[in-house]
Formats: C-alpha cells, sequence, structure tokens
C-alpha cells in the first residue's frame, strides 16, 4: 500500500462520510483528471455504466474524455449510507454536449476504501435525460 494518505480515513463515521463525498464532489467539480486521479489507488477497479477497467491510468483517460464530451459539467453527491470502509452515495450531475443539448444525469455509487483512505472500487449506475437548458438546476 501507498504511504500516500487521503483523509478522512476509514473507519467512517457518519461526519467523516460526509465529508468524504463532499470532497469528492468538490475534486469532480473541478474537471480536471489529473487531480480526481489521485484520490484512487494505483490499481483501482471501476464499473462506470457499461464501462469497466482499473488503474489510474484508464481513471484519468476516462475523466479526460469524460469531461471533453460532457460540457460545462456540474455535480452534486449526497452521501447514502456507510459502513466500516464503504461509502454508497447518490448524485446528479448536469452537462451539455457540443450540440447544446443539456442532459441531467442521476445515479448512485458504491465506493470502497484502502485504509489510507484512496479508493479503490467505483461503481456506478448512471442514467442520462435530456433537459431544456431552462431546467437547469446547477449553475
Amino acid at each position: 500500500m501507498s504511504n500516500i494518505l487521503r483523509p478522512p480515513l476509514p473507519p467512517f463515521t457518519k461526519e467523516t462520510a460526509v465529508a468524504k463525498v463532499q470532497a469528492a464532489e468538490d475534486a469532480w467539480n473541478t474537471r480536471n483528471p489529473e487531480q480526481v486521479a489521485l484520490a484512487y489507488t494505483e490499481d483501482s477497479v471501476w464499473r462506470n455504466r457499461s464501462e469497466f477497467f482499473s488503474g489510474r491510468d484508464k481513471i484519468r483517460e476516462f475523466l479526460t474524455r469524460k469531461w471533453n464530451t460532457e460540457l460545462d459539467y456540474r455535480l452534486k453527491k449526497e452521501l447514502w449510507s456507510f459502513t466500516d470502509n464503504r461509502i454508497s452515495v447518490k448524485f446528479e450531475y448536469e452537462y451539455h454536449t457540443d450540440s447544446g443539448q443539456w442532459y441531467r444525469a442521476y445515479g448512485n455509487e458504491q465506493w470502497e476504501f484502502a485504509e489510507n483512505g484512496l479508493m479503490r472500487r467505483r461503481e456506478a449506475s448512471i442514467n442520462d435525460v435530456p433537459i431544456p437548458e431552462s431546467e437547469r438546476k446547477f449553475h
């Protein structure tokens, strides 16, 4: 295991789980693949919709591709539940494509953390709903 620590560390309490979720929301809203990828173990395993991959390099590639096509991305996460080293969240995010169509995505994620606070597993289920720009919640 890496000697890098990413607090809050497991085992989680309600307060530290909420803080971990807020830190993830804040990081993802930077839309910076390099920064966001550092929150995951080198061998982190992901399922995102129908994509399955592992490793920090693949995470960086995925996030770069994501934010190059999901423009003006804005995310809100909320703690759903937690245990010692696992957190579940529900989330919504909005983005538009280069054609100008806006979407709101709804989803759930299950996270598992290593002892150092880096995420070693992420599973995300996501549904996109086209919306008119006038119905955006997040600006």
